[in-house]
């Protein structure tokens, strides 16, 4: 597999953030989904400008093993060798930031990559996650009608499915039930209907009605307050770009009506990542190739400095 390429420096002078010493590191890894665009996220939010509005440093891009389409007759899975040794070199870089004293912001890639984000907090103890998409990820490889990892990755970091990805290092799960807040979300009939696993009683689930009824803030507060107890030492906060509207966001492969709005999306965001346990954040799914013009990923850039921002 190609390992990371070293960092690139500091992106800029003109940094705004909050979080102290942000530092991107790229992972345009599409394992658990298709190489049909979403590998090129790191480059357009870039090339809109997210590094260098935040000051951020350069941390490096790690890149992903040979995408293999046949689906592993083992595990039922799109290449799980693959992606169990990507999350490997993914959480080395993240981690290398964290030792750092930075604050890591990984740019995917697929859903998958939260694996490898995940399992870099893992190695370091007790971690929560704050999943914001618009599905709730929670498939086994049996209902999962292409074996794509990046509709099941919450399963399989709270320990559900093959233990080649479910249990990472030996150090699965990644994440407790409990230290997992999924908000959000809004395919419950759609997931039902495929005969997805229910998400467990002990995992937090806020969906896009509950957060419409409590207003966003409101929802990101109380997010963060489960996400702070208990004797966890921080959390990580994961977006999938589907978690926002379809009329605002249709640069995604798998789409669906309704969602969060982009002040709704800044709101939680801010929220979350202002907090003192927020220790890292990722997004993901947002496909360049649905956005010719780059309008969304310009106002995109514009959601996550406004939300990294000061």
């Amino acid at each position: 597999m190609r390992r990371m390429r070293g960092p690139a420096g500091v992106a800029g002078p003109t940094g705004t953030s909050h979080v102290r010493g942000v530092a991107v590191v790229e992972a345009p890894s599409v394992l658990g989904l298709r190489p049909t665009g979403v590998e090129e996220l790191p480059e357009a939010l870039l090339r809109a400008g997210l590094a260098v509005r935040l000051g951020a440093v350069r941390a490096g891009r790690v890149e992903p093993p040979r995408y293999d389409a046949r689906r592993d007759p083992d595990t039922g899975i799109l290449n799980p060798a693959g992606i169990a040794a990507y999350s490997a070199a993914l959480a080395d870089a993240v981690g290398g930031v964290m030792d750092a004293g930075r604050f890591p912001v990984v740019l995917g890639g697929d859903c998958g990559i939260l694996l490898g984000n995940l399992l870099a907090l893992r190695r370091r103890g007790r971690h929560g996650v704050l999943f914001l998409d618009g599905h709730t990820d929670f498939y086994q490889p049996s209902a999962e009608p292409a074996g794509e990892v990046a509709s099941m990755e919450l399963a399989l970091a709270t320990g559900r499915g093959p233990g080649v990805l479910a249990d990472l290092e030996g150090r699965g799960p990644l994440v407790r039930d409990e230290d997992v807040v999924a908000l959000g979300f809004r395919d419950t009939e759609e997931s039902t209907a495929a005969g997805m696993q229910p998400l467990p009683a002990g995992l937090h689930a806020m969906d896009l009605g509950r957060v419409r009824a409590l207003g966003a803030g409101e929802a990101a507060r109380r997010a963060v307050a489960l996400l702070t107890g208990g004797g966890v030492a921080g959390y990580w906060v994961h977006l999938d770009v589907d978690v926002l509207d379809d009329e605002v966001m249709p640069a995604v492969d798998y789409r669906q009506p309704g969602g969060l709005t982009w002040r709704e999306l800044e709101t939680v965001l801010r929220t979350a990542l202002a907090a003192p346990g927020a220790v890292g954040f990722d997004v993901a799914i947002f496909n360049p190739r649905l956005d010719p013009d780059g309008a969304v990923a310009a106002r995109l850039t514009e959601c996550l400095v406004r939300a990294l921002g000061a």
